[in-house]
């Protein structure tokens, strides 16, 4: 039997004509079911019109005769059965539909040091020091199989450390030229070295807790719940948006909606959608009567974020403004003076809205973006404002030292690691300079209606090589902008290429930071070898903004030895192709430049003695150790060093035959290892299953190794080992045993020490394992009271 469906009436950005069309509607057909990603606002709309709706959460029945009801989700359409039922759904509300992102098509995220190790390498063990990374090995051990790294330390020593204790060894980056001695096995000369930079490191971490403290204690102002408003604006956003997104959104809200002014660095990758989470940050504060500042490294990016901003809120009763060099001294005059009125509400601009004659009247959020590019005076100035007003640091690529205090807990990170959908990575060549390639590359992206940046970052010959290229690829439109043009003249080069008036841009670096232009999608850098890291990986993100292959040409001079620091560079760069390699740029650069400029000179020191990365963690707990003092509370994590030792001498590793790709497989073992949840670790028991089929016995008895972790962590348990026959759980302090064991299910095979339980195999029967893991289960719930 055929079912007559229509398509549903359209009522785009004409909500009255739906309020009348109603009563009509739903005596026609019965039934009418609206299903929005709106459907709070809606409801609130019917209401305020007298419309009562009847709110569902899921259809597992259809709707009542008669009745109007809602429903929060996403449908491609809405459709009408004549008589029966009428379905409304965003496109026929809004004009707008948001598919749902395909969670199969969700990448998967790479994440720490196991990733790019390779044998070879510095690495450091946090109990036994620095030592060279020899690769990995299986190894039989009472009859039991495992997977080991190898370790190897200075005497021709070797030290095999179980897979499963990966957090404990971390890439070494000392910074500078000096290669370290490998440590000692045995020697007290790594528990010295340890000590001093432990001692050194509370200093910076008082520092780093009163800045802390200070914000805790500040009279911060915390923002009113969403508005109606609020949600038309993101219902506008064109795109999907990604889940990490959506996180860091949520995230930013809350620390607006508190009291405690914010500190919040949202880093992601260049194209990966900050500006959106600025833009809804800066609605929301304009909605409770506050004014926004948006400082911007370059003239050029505050002009792109002014014509964003009007754009998008072009619907809204907002006034978006701007100071920089690009604006006349009448015109800046004005502005100012309006700011200190109260007239302008948002105010987009580079150092220039740092100048004492810049007062907002009422200022309730800061967004910072790319922070590494200011100056020491303007950072100084930043951290007084974040004592009292929100502040949001968005970066691409952060500095080291940023992206270690935001895992240090001192501010707050949000990272967004998912790529848009249907972004590809950027093609990438470095080599010589040559004419060839050149035209080549112009004429393949021209063959396509697209435009090119070629980047020169010398003022005095740019002209030369716009003529040149001029020569070589007649059929381009070519045009040249760096920082010391006029203002005007800069300012109608850029909207000239904008507007396609031209297709081929000669340029300084000035296009670096966040410009957005998605019809650019070759991006050719002279003398690359010149620039740092962190600059070729910003000028790469200019390109493959779109939904067509990108080109990213790095080239130097063919007559010119590079340095092997240029070398090294270009090598990270062609290799860093993956979407979202900004992270591992930033790590790559420290390691490249060296970490002293970072933490202070007089830190370099330490921080060669023990590597960046375990500095970095000792700063993390110092600073823990501190916040918990401050707040009257225990600390929630134990020291890395006296992390829980579990050997119960049961294969417990991920087979080759399981998971073949070593990089895959080491990942897995590295988000083990860091795992402090039960409920995570029964998340990455999902996705093995999910990824890879059936979880074979010595991979179940990892996550069930984990588990107990997780529960020993929480009970103050030192160590599980077995031994002939026997499992012994030894604790820390004997006022935790006193306290804890007395509320353990007594049963056979299981003794009491003072501070040891001892539970013997063969007695407690078959399922000692799920003994075990009550027995700890029980210890830490008896704690947690």
């Amino acid at each position: 039997q055929s079912i007559p469906v229509e398509y549903a009436p359209n009522f785009t950005a004409r909500f009255t004509a739906l309020i009348d069309s109603l009563p009509e509607l739903r005596s026609e057909n019965n039934r009418v079911l609206i299903v929005s990603m709106q459907a709070d606002r809606i409801r609130e709309l019917l209401l305020e019109n007298g419309i009562d709706v009847f709110p569902l959460k899921s259809l597992e029945q259809p709707p009542v005769e008669g009745s109007l009801t809602l429903m929060q989700g996403s449908v491609n359409g809405g459709w009408v059965v004549k008589g029966e039922m009428l379905l409304l759904t965003d496109l026929e509300l809004f004009g707008i539909i948001k598919q749902r992102r395909s969670m199969k098509s969700r990448p998967v995220r790479h994440h720490w040091f196991l990733n790019d190790i390779s044998i070879g390498d510095l690495v450091v063990h946090v109990e036994h020091g620095i030592a060279r990374f020899a690769g990995v090995t299986k190894k039989v051990s009472a009859g039991v199989e495992r997977e080991y790294l190898i370790l190897e330390y200075a005497s021709q020593d070797t030290l095999f450390v179980p897979v499963d204790q990966v957090d404990r060894v971390s890439l070494y980056i000392g910074g500078g030229e000096r290669t370290p001695s490998l440590s000692h096995l045995g020697s007290p000369e790594w528990g010295r070295a340890r000590q001093k930079v432990k001692e050194s490191v509370v200093n910076i971490a008082g520092e780093l807790v009163e800045l802390y403290a200070r914000r805790e204690a500040g009279g911060g102002v915390a923002f009113s719940p969403d508005t109606l408003w609020q949600q038309e604006l993101e219902a506008s956003f064109p795109y999907v948006e990604t889940v990490d997104q959506l996180a860091a959104v949520n995230a930013v809200k809350a620390d607006m909606e508190s009291a405690r002014p914010m500190d919040r660095l949202v880093c992601g990758d260049v194209g990966y959608g900050k500006t959106e989470i600025a833009m809804r940050a800066a609605f929301k504060t304009v909605m409770d009567g506050k004014q926004v500042a948006i400082l911007v490294p370059t003239t050029i990016l505050a002009q792109q974020h002014m014509n964003t901003f009007r754009e998008r809120l072009k619907a809204f009763p907002v006034k978006v403004e701007m100071l920089s060099r690009f604006c006349s001294h009448k015109e800046q005059v004005e502005v100012i003076h309006r700011l200190a009125e109260g007239d302008v509400d948002i105010c987009i601009g580079t150092h220039r809205l740092l100048q004492r004659d810049v007062v907002f009247k009422d200022m309730g959020l800061a967004i910072i973006d790319e922070e590494q590019r200011f100056g020491v005076v303007h950072k100084e100035h930043f951290k007084k404002m974040r004592q009292s007003v929100d502040v949001l640091t968005l970066s691409a690529t952060p500095i080291p030292r940023t992206m270690h205090m935001a895992l240090s807990g001192i501010r707050d990170l949000s990272t967004i690691e998912t790529p848009p959908e249907n972004r590809l990575p950027i093609m990438t060549h470095v080599g010589e300079f040559q004419e060839r390639l050149v035209r080549e590359a112009v004429l393949r992206e021209l063959e396509r209606d697209g435009q090119v940046f070629i980047v020169h970052n010398r003022v005095n010959s740019i002209g030369s090589l716009a003529y040149k290229v001029g020569e070589l690829v007649p059929e381009a439109r070519v045009s040249v902008a760096h920082g010391q043009m006029e203002e005007d003249k800069l300012e109608n080069v850029m909207t000239d290429f904008m507007q396609g008036k031209s297709n081929v841009l000669v340029t300084t670096t000035i296009i670096e930071s966040g410009l957005d232009m998605p019809n650019v999608n070759t991006l050719i850098v002279d003398n690359a070898d010149k620039l740092g890291l962190t600059q070729l990986y910003q000028l790469r993100g200019r390109v493959g903004r779109g939904a067509n292959v990108a080109y990213a040409y790095f080239l130097f001079n063919s007559g010119r030895e590079l340095t092997d620091i240029a070398r090294e560079r270009l090598k990270t760069i062609a290799r860093a192709t993956e979407l979202g390699a900004g992270f591992a740029i930033a790590m790559k650069d420290l390691e490249i430049r060296g970490a002293g400029n970072l933490l202070g000179v007089e830190q370099s020191g330490n921080i060669a003695a023990v590597g960046f990365n375990y500095y970095c963690q000792m700063l993390a707990e110092a600073v823990e150790d501190l916040k918990a003092k401050l707040d009257g509370r225990e600390r929630k994590q134990k020291p890395i060093e006296s992390a829980v030792s579990i050997d119960l001498k049961i294969p417990a590793f991920i087979p080759e035959e399981y998971i073949p790709d070593t990089r895959t497989r080491f990942n897995i073992y590295q988000r083990l290892a860091r795992t402090k949840e039960i409920a995570e670790n029964n998340e990455i028991s999902e996705e093995l299953i999910d990824r890879f089929g059936e979880i074979p016995v010595e991979v179940a008895n990892l996550l069930y190794i984990v588990n107990l972790r997780c529960l020993a962590a929480r009970s103050r348990v030192e160590s599980v080992f077995y031994n002939e026959g026997q499992v012994t759980i030894s604790v820390h302090d004997d006022s935790t045993v006193a306290g804890g064991f007395s509320n353990i299910t007594r049963g056979k095979g299981i003794k009491f020490g003072n501070r040891q339980i001892h539970m013997d195999i063969k007695t407690v029967g078959g399922d000692w394992k799920e003994r075990l893991r009550k027995v700890l289960d029980e210890l830490a719930s008896t704690v947690a009271r």
